[in-house]
């Protein structure tokens, strides 16, 4: 068995932001992370290099609080998609890195047709 290290564990936000934005592009519906400034009104996925744009990770008093902001694919309900991208990421968020959650809110900044 290891031997336990005294002291505090703390894992930056954009590790946390990558952890979260991977999780997301698994969720059933997810097409892809958008970043969170839409400036033309119009969505552009963004490529697996720069997921952690499409995740705003903040710390509050109470834990970490996370806005996905992503494009989910045509024909599925919203709805469901947000409640499991939201489930998906606070499973991975306590789970994996054991940090205290203090929400997490979907922004769905639009709706294409999988290719």
């Amino acid at each position: 068995m290891g031997a336990q290290i005294p002291g505090n564990l703390h894992v930056a936000n954009d590790v946390l932001a990558d952890m979260v934005g991977n999780a997301a592009l698994e969720c059933y519906g997810v097409v892809g992370m958008t970043a969170p400034t839409a400036a033309d009104g119009i969505a552009k996925i963004l490529p697996a290099s720069r997921l952690r744009r499409g995740v705003v990770v903040t710390t509050t008093d109470v834990g970490v609080h996370v806005e996905l902001y992503v494009v989910i694919e045509y024909g599925t309900n919203i709805n469901t998609v947000s409640q499991n991208l939201i489930d998906q990421v606070s499973f991975v968020l306590k789970e994996y890195a054991r940090v205290p959650l203090d929400g997490v809110e979907v922004h769905v900044q639009g709706v294409k047709v999988r290719r």
